[in-house]
């Protein structure tokens, strides 16, 4: 049965949708705003332009901006494929025209979903993934924010107190919560290690006496101010606070993210599995909608996170494997760092680590490695509902 393509190159106020027959002739092109009614009137005209014909629709995203034109799609019951922004400007080079417009790209998408038969078809997820992908899409975002207001900081304590800045390690609470209220070498040897000790520990500061010592020790070593001090240590109050502020957010998040998790059905096994905690098993569940219904065999899976390395043969070349361009980059972190984790908790990841070493593996290659194991780990586990157990080893008897 012949079939029509739509293509939908999103937007944030508009969309624009493209219908291509089994031919390749375009028969509906058209911008509509992001709005419920403009929405189901281009799902309406597609559907009509089909006429009994099964309609395969593709889309550049998979959430956020298309959210809404997705739902309106799937209510309907209708196919949709990913097709990844990547593969979408990589094919219009080889489309007719050096141009680029919201039509094009929509011409494109639909015209690539039309040949390509390794795109991956967009599913509702469980409700609790879709939760879960919103929460650690969150808490992504705070950790990003934190980076840079933890690299903003140290940039900042550096210009004007470098002693102070080399001894204190600013993720942590403690030299935090006393650079809000010392920030210049003269402020803190006026202090003194006693007085600064007592500031600290009413603030619940662990160790505070060492802190305080360290901070005195450093003040002792520069006694010159530099050149706007005054906003400088503003500026450090300032940064300092906010590291605390998205640290306290990064915590309320993790216990949200926790107390998702454990409520799915999945959370147990996963969690069972060394090195995969409650943030890193949410990840997971995001990533993959919830279950394993949309991969048939742990080499797809291992192919989507990332964690299978794809071949780069060419003439007398043989062998040579390379990171693949297209995959879950949040779910190969999930793998990677997990078997990072496990290594030194699990022995039977530390035994098969080592193993690799001995076969001349560097240390990333050989963590790869064990995520690639996991990857049939977790798949079995999670096909067999059954958690994950160290096998004793066996004794044999005299």
């Amino acid at each position: 049965m012949s079939r029509i393509w739509a293509g939908i190159d999103s937007g944030k106020g508009h969309h624009h949708g493209l219908a291509l027959d089994a031919d390749g002739k375009t028969l509906l092109t058209r911008r509509v705003a992001n709005d419920e009614p403009e929405l189901l009137k281009l799902i309406g005209d597609v559907l009509d332009l089909a006429d009994g014909r099964e309609v395969t629709w593709a889309i550049d995203m998979t959430g956020g901006e298309p959210a809404l034109l997705l739902a309106l799609l799937v209510n309907h019951g209708q196919e949709v494929l990913y097709i990844p922004g990547r593969l979408v400007n990589r094919a219009s080079d080889g489309y007719r025209g050096e141009g680029k417009t919201d039509a094009r790209d929509a011409y494109v998408i639909a015209d690539q979903a039309r040949m390509r038969r390794d795109l991956r078809p967009i599913r509702p997820g469980d409700e609790a993934a879709i939760e879960l992908k919103l929460l650690t899409g969150r808490r992504s975002d705070l950790v990003e924010d934190r980076t840079r207001s933890v690299n903003r900081l140290r940039s900042t304590l550096m210009s004007m107190f470098p002693a102070l800045e080399r001894v204190l390690d600013v993720t942590n609470t403690g030299p935090l919560r006393l650079l809000t209220g010392y920030q210049t070498p003269a402020a803190i040897r006026r202090a003194g290690v006693a007085r600064l000790t007592k500031w600290l520990a009413n603030r619940k500061v662990r160790n505070a006496r060492a802190l305080a010592e360290v901070a005195v020790e450093a003040a002792e070593r520069q006694h010159t101010a530099v050149p706007g001090e005054k906003t400088t240590a503003r500026l450090v109050h300032t940064l300092a606070g906010e590291v605390m502020a998205l640290n306290e957010q990064i915590a309320e998040m993790d216990k949200l993210i926790e107390g998702r998790f454990r409520e799915h059905e999945l959370a147990d096994i996963v969690l069972s599995v060394p090195g995969i905690g409650a943030t890193l098993g949410a990840e997971f569940l995001a990533a993959v909608g919830g279950s394993l219904d949309d991969f048939d065999s742990p080499d797809a899976l291992a192919a989507f996170a990332g964690v299978a390395p794809a071949p780069r043969d060419s003439g007398k070349v043989s062998g040579n494997l390379h990171r693949p361009v297209t995959y879950h980059r949040r779910l190969q972190r999930v793998f990677y760092t997990s078997a990072l984790v496990s290594v030194r908790c699990d022995p039977n990841s530390r035994k098969f680590y080592d193993r690799k070493r001995a076969e001349g593996k560097k240390h990333v290659q050989a963590v790869l490695a064990l995520a690639r194991r996991r990857v049939n780990v977790i798949w079995a586990l999670i096909r067999d509902r059954r958690r994950y157990e160290v096998t004793p080893p066996v004794i044999a008897t005299a």
